[in-house]
């Protein structure tokens, strides 16, 4: 399944509260988990600098992964983006297939 990490700027108003946040960290994981049934989590991270998190997680597809970003902006994100990450044997797997004979 494909890799994706999500960034997220939390809204003023959540960033401000933090039980506001942990509600609405609660209620975003239960729409995803209902809208995106495939998403398998990875890794969650609170970050220090432009974005206040990061997740780690897998999606049957980009779609899935569109979901998961629209779902974040609709749970009170101020900016959602998610990335698609290719592991790193992978990455070199695909290079070497473009270097010239």
């Amino acid at each position: 399944m494909p890799t994706f990490v999500l960034m997220t700027k939390m809204s003023a108003e959540l960033a401000g509260d933090p039980r506001g946040r942990k509600r609405a960290g609660r209620d975003w994981m239960r729409h995803v988990a209902e809208k995106c049934p495939g998403v398998k989590w990875i890794a969650h991270y609170a970050l220090l600098g432009q974005y206040d998190f990061m997740d780690i997680y897998e999606a049957p597809d980009v779609e899935t992964a569109h979901k998961v970003s629209f779902l974040s902006m609709a749970g009170g994100a101020a900016n959602a983006e998610s990335w698609h990450a290719l592991p790193y044997d992978k990455y070199v797997s695909v290079v070497s297939e473009t270097e010239a004979k």
